[in-house]
């Protein structure tokens, strides 16, 4: 039995293992959190410590692990390698680029060719990871990467063929190549662009287009692609302020999975948003910045709560959307994490209710993770 002060215990805390005041009397069973009139009640009873053969976890350590447990499967360890993998590699291009080095297509190639396997392989893990397992910053690797992947399931979903496909993977990919070739003051300046160095931002896709077509010798088609995702629907866009159909498909495409991308990675200068926010913003466009037939597409491909949403029912249980429903966006099959009465349920065991089924059931509001394990009730 290890001893634990009473001073450093914390409400909310919980051990691995039952709580004893003294040899026979329990203070608390294992995996059942620690009141603050639990604590008091010690404090009233001058017990100074506890015991317990287990470990603690105080609140802030514990509040995600239902939400982690998600990815220590078998297949979500696969992507985490793959993804790392894939990052190097794309560093490495973009190191090439900066540097002005010589670069073989069939590297990016083989990126691409490699994404694509990925998402017929392990599309639904792939996905969440994006939304919700990525720690830390998202960079311009991680932009790169995450706007392939959300555009190529936009074009499969439209029903592109797979060599086009591979194209637009390909633009996406390198959209933003281009950004490499301006100063990194301007990239990586947090304040308020001055004109001058607005103006300079603009021309990346310029930059874009011919690094595509000029360096790396890809088809024009690719090259366009990058050269408009920048152009809106309601023709205020840039470079050339195209309007509506004049803009190619691809970048169409591209643009609206750049913007849900940037809203849901966390940057250095504002926290992530949670899939549904993003996507609430990405519907409030009303037709100025995204073509609405590929929005449309892309509700369909990712749902209005994306797969791994974390959202309350009307019953208080808290759920992880599982899985996407084309037909009905508002009702998902969720699977639960913790149940109506508030008990967490351990190692991703809860059950799975389909929403379009279950009709009793719906989906109060969205959850930001980061709320979860607060204390309070959870809130958008």
């Amino acid at each position: 039995m290890n001893h634990y002060a009473v001073d450093d215990l914390t409400a909310g805390m919980v051990f691995d293992a039952p709580v004893y005041v003294d040899d026979e009397t329990l203070f608390v069973p294992e995996n059942v959190e620690i009141r603050e009139q639990d604590l008091k009640r010690l404090r009233s009873w001058k017990v100074d410590s506890v015991m317990s053969s287990g470990t603690p976890k105080n609140a802030d350590e514990r509040k995600h692990d239902f939400l982690n447990a998600v990815f220590t499967s078998a297949e979500y360890k696969k992507v985490l390698s793959f993804y790392g993998s894939l990052r190097d590699r794309v560093k490495a291009l973009h190191v090439q680029v900066q540097n002005h080095e010589r670069i073989d297509p069939a590297d990016i190639d083989g990126i691409v060719d490699g994404l694509v396997g990925e998402l017929r392989e392990r599309r639904d893990e792939l996905i969440q990871y994006i939304l919700y397992g990525l720690h830390g910053e998202s960079g311009f690797e991680e932009n790169a990467i995450n706007s392939a992947v959300l555009s190529v399931l936009m074009g499969q979903s439209i029903g592109i063929a797979q060599h086009k496909i591979t194209e637009l993977a390909t633009a996406a990919l390198l959209h933003d190549i281009g950004m490499l070739r301006l100063p990194d003051s301007i990239i990586t300046k947090e304040g308020k662009l001055t004109g001058s160095e607005l103006q300079q931002i603009k021309t990346h896709p310029v930059h874009s287009y011919k690094i595509i077509t000029r360096e790396l010798r890809y088809a024009d088609t690719v090259g366009q692609a990058a050269l408009q995702h920048q152009e809106r629907w309601d023709g205020e866009g840039y470079p050339k302020g195209l309007a509506g159909e004049r803009i190619v498909l691809p970048a169409r495409i591209i643009a609206v999975a750049d913007a849900f991308e940037a809203m849901v990675s966390k940057r250095p200068y504002r926290d992530s948003m949670i899939g549904y926010r993003a996507m609430r913003t990405i519907l409030g466009d009303n037709g100025r910045r995204f073509d609405p037939e590929v929005l449309k597409v892309f509700i369909r491909t990712m749902g209005i709560y994306p797969l791994g949403s974390i959202v309350l029912l009307n019953n208080a249980a808290v759920g992880r959307v599982v899985v996407v429903n084309p037909k009905s966006p508002l009702r998902p099959a969720v699977k639960i994490m913790i149940d109506e009465t508030g008990a967490e349920l351990p190692n991703d065991s809860g059950e799975i209710i389909d929403l379009s089924t279950e009709k009793r059931l719906f989906i109060a509001q969205a959850v930001d993770p980061k709320e979860i394990g607060k204390g309070s009730t959870p809130g958008e």
